[in-house]
């Protein structure tokens, strides 16, 4: 059996929280296999320990839908307890926020992807752990979308943001344990850091494998096969081509009104859609980008999970798009997760070589023989901090 980080440290009592005073980061996903909290969980396998509680983007309860959209501090009413959001007036906890714990407990969902939030949120708090002396523990998750599974350019410092703050591929292929370790390391953060394994997960495993049940870590990731497309469909959100948003299949629809499906599926090549189908349709979103207006696009249905490269994919798609309807297609304009000057899209590439080298016609596998070299030392720098085999 498969068991978390949080059951296994409330099955079996962790030494190094024993009589400390226990914040947790976590949101409404951060459950057991029974679907109960990990804040009720802890409070009963350590009693009167737990005294503040964290908030990653969108909230503790997820109720925030979209970005730059911030959460206040708040009083837990299940627990009386403070709830600090770190996406509300700051994303970065200040000492006096940890002033009342001695360790602080990490138990999010991280979906395998750079730009996902969560784990920068988390690299804030190692910062500030290491500055206040305060040890953090991450009660390790699986990687839902694998940890066999590494693509992507890695992230220039010119391109650093809240969507990606050290050189990793856009799927990163760590677990967030595994990579809070390599961030702490990579980024000589140097805080007092331990991770509490999975128990029996492998890193070819994907999250139906797990037999653990999905529970939506954020509002617009309410299924697997939303976080299988998300590391290349995420790109969306760096132009005006809605990416789902306003329907139930956020990112795995993507369309405008302009798109016709013969054009792009004409100019597409196989390589491109290795692994995966897209089902031409017709969808309207009822918010966000063309709300309220017909969009002609497509759903991608992933058929080969091991195949399936959607980094690859969304690029060939992106440079289709851009392609086939130079007067339709747009960028879209800062601010873009508290980035008020630098382009959206260049954050969530990562790069602007490959940006630039999409725009002038260099081929995604050009682009990728490019970056290889750079994912293969990436790959052997995670190597030595692997919690699984």
């Amino acid at each position: 059996m498969i068991r978390t980080g949080v059951e296994q440290v409330c099955r079996s009592s962790l030494e190094s929280l024993c009589g400390r005073r226990l914040g947790l980061l976590a949101n409404q996903a951060s459950t057991d296999r029974h679907f109960t909290h990990s804040r009720d969980l802890l409070r009963r396998a350590y009693p009167g320990q737990l005294t503040g509680l964290f908030s990653p983007q969108h909230g503790f309860y997820s109720e925030k839908q979209d970005n730059m959209i911030e959460s206040d501090h708040a009083t837990d009413a299940e627990t009386g307890l403070p709830v600090y959001s770190l996406y509300g007036e700051t994303r970065r906890p200040s000492p006096a926020m940890f002033a009342d714990i001695d360790v602080l407990l990490v138990d999010l969902i991280d979906v395998g992807t750079r730009v996902y939030t969560f784990i920068w949120t988390v690299v804030h708090c190692l910062e500030t752990a290491a500055e206040t002396g305060t040890r953090v523990v991450i009660l390790d998750r699986p990687n839902p979308i694998g940890g066999h599974l590494m693509e992507g350019n890695l992230l220039r410092p010119d391109c650093a943001s809240f969507v990606g703050r050290c050189a990793i591929p856009m799927r990163h292929g760590l677990t967030m344990g595994e990579l809070a370790l390599f961030c702490n390391h990579e980024m000589a953060i140097g805080a007092d850091l331990e991770v509490v394994p999975v128990q029996g997960w492998q890193r070819q495993m994907f999250a139906p494998a797990t037999g653990l049940p999905w529970v939506f870590p954020s509002p617009n990731m309410p299924a697997f096969a939303t976080a299988l497309v998300y590391p290349g469909q995420v790109l969306w959100e760096g132009t005006n081509i809605s990416e789902g948003r306003g329907t139930t299949l956020p990112f795995e629809l993507f369309g405008a009104p302009f798109v016709d499906h013969r054009a792009v599926q004409g100019a597409l090549r196989p390589a491109d859609l290795a692994g995966c189908c897209l089902r031409p349709l017709c969808f309207e979103p009822t918010s966000g980008k063309w709300a309220g207006q017909a969009c002609g696009g497509f759903q991608m249905h992933v058929t080969d999970p091991d195949v399936f490269r959607p980094y690859r994919t969304s690029l060939a798609l992106l440079q289709t798009l851009r392609h086939l309807y130079p007067e339709g297609f747009a960028y879209k304009a800062p601010p873009y997760e508290y980035e008020f000057e630098r382009l959206p899209m260049d954050l969530l590439i990562g790069d602007r070589q490959v940006r630039e080298g999409l725009e002038n016609g260099v081929s995604v596998a050009d682009l990728e023989g490019a970056w290889q070299a750079d994912l293969e030392t990436y790959k052997q720098r995670c190597q030595v901090l692997f919690l699984y085999d």
